[in-house]
Order: structure tokens, then sequence, then C-alpha cells
């Protein structure tokens, strides 16, 4: 089977399928069916339910690959991390579930498929949001799309005017002297700042240009993946807070058109943080 389809329709028809699961549940949930996996970081039965089925077809689809998702770890094509391992599948069944459990419309199926390892290029993404109806797809060099249409992020030349989104860091408080440094420097320079709850729609917005920025950190594979595609796809820039490519494996990440980002790294760079601070 693997021959007869292409990975992004794999991974549409996946995410559309775990949307049904995930809108089944929303603002019809109850609460025993959510659980706290660490301090202010929750699972819910939708969760776990949606990942099911996305590693059921996905691996049904290519059986060859692994799978990473955020509840069930690792699971098919050996465990292998570098480059030189199976494709993988890396999988957030549900980003957003703090907003999913309240009732608050903004959270997605994140799904996004490298070339071969945890950290290898990243040649496939989709993000399905059901509740606006909102498909967000990319294939490296093929460019990234937003419900069939091709998506250019804006040019700006730095942060004056821009809008940005950001993720606070729920799950490295002691990191929140670090973030309020960056956040105070940040809102000080930009037109508006966000805090939505979901990174993967805050990156997906990003490469529609209805943010021009976003910077978080503390971030996991699963979060940032299809959303991280899906910018660059589009003409944007990511990196980690120094400019680099070591955001995959760190989790802190920025991400915006040329011009926004470069003036976000020098703002940082200014404050006088490096990315070992963080």
């Amino acid at each position: 089977m693997t021959g007869a389809v292409r990975p992004v329709d794999a991974a549409t028809g996946a995410a559309r399928r775990a949307g049904e699961i995930l809108t089944g549940y929303f603002r019809s949930f109850d609460p025993s069916w959510v659980e706290e996996k660490s301090r202010n970081d929750v699972v819910s039965r939708a969760d776990r339910e949606s990942e099911a089925l996305l590693r059921e077809e996905l691996l049904g689809a290519f059986p060859g690959d692994r799978f990473l998702g955020e509840e069930g770890g690792a699971s098919g094509g050996g465990a292998s991390e570098d480059e030189e391992g199976a494709p993988t599948w890396i999988v957030d069944p549900l980003d957003g579930t703090a907003n999913f459990v309240r009732g608050f419309p903004h959270w997605a199926v994140s799904i996004a498929r490298t070339s071969g390892g945890t950290f290898g290029p990243l040649e496939t993404a989709v993000i399905w949001d059901p509740v606006k109806g909102d498909l967000f797809t990319a294939v490296r060099g093929e460019g990234a799309f937003r419900n069939g249409k091709p998506l250019r992020m804006p040019e700006r030349p730095g942060l004056d005017g821009c809008a940005m989104a950001t993720g606070f860091p729920f799950r490295q408080q002691a990191k929140i002297d670090l973030y309020l440094r960056i956040f105070r420097a940040a809102f000080l320079e930009v037109r508006s700042l966000r805090r939505a709850g979901s990174a993967a729609l805050d990156l997906a917005y990003v490469a529609a240009g209805i943010f021009d920025g976003f910077f978080e950190f503390g971030l996991s594979p699963w979060d940032t993946a299809a959303g991280a595609l899906l910018v660059t796809e589009a003409g944007g820039l990511v990196s980690d807070f120094d400019g680099t490519g070591r955001w995959r494996k760190r989790g802190n990440l920025v991400a915006g058109s040329p011009g926004v980002h470069a003036g976000f790294l020098a703002l940082v760079a200014a404050l006088g943080i490096e990315e070992e601070d963080l």
C-alpha cells in the first residue's frame, strides 16, 4: 500500500478521521476523562483515542515507518532517532488539550513525517483544525497550503508593526523570569502579542501570515514538527534563540518571516540571553 498513497494524503485522511473522534467529545466532556500527566499538563481520553487511530492508520499505510506520539511514545520501524533511521511520523493527536477540555475552540491534530529518524529532515506536514475547518499541508520542496490555497508569508523588515504569538513555559516554571524578560522586550517592540495555547496552530498561522512570528521554549518534537515545515515552505525561518538549528532537540523555537526572525534574534541577543540559558 506504501506506493499507492502519498504520505501527505495518508496523513490528511487520518487527521480528518481523528478530528471526528475529537469533535465527538468536544463540549460534551466529562472531567473524569482527564488526567494530569504532570503539573499543569493534562491528557484526556480523547487524546488517547485520537492517537490510537493515527498510529493504526499511518503505520497501516506505511508499515516500515516509525511512529512517535505524544501519549504513547515510539513504536514501529525501530527506535532510532538519528537521520539514518526509518521514516518517522511525529504526531500530536490533540494539540491544545487544555483548551479542548475547557471548551475553548482552538486545538488541532498535528502530523509530520521525516525522511529518517525523529530528527531527520522534515518532509510532510498536516495540521487539521476541525472546529474552523482549516487544513494546513506542506511537502518539502512543494510549498505550504491552507485549504488547498498556497501560502506565502508577507515580508516585514523587522519587529515594528508585527503581530507575534507565543506560549508560556508552563512545563518549565523555573525559567519564567527569563521568559518574562523576553516577553517584555518583545511587547515593547511589536504591535500585538498573543498566547492562544496551541503551538501547532500558532506556527500554521505564521505560515498563513495571520501572525508574523512565534516564540516559545520547552517544546517537544510533536509540538513543532508539522508547523515548522509549514513555516519554512511558506518562506519563513525557524531556529532556536541564537539562530542555530538545535531547536528540534532543545525545544526552544523562534519562527517568522526573515525580517521578523532576524529582528527577534537581535532582541534576544541585546538582552544578553544565550540559548544555553534557556
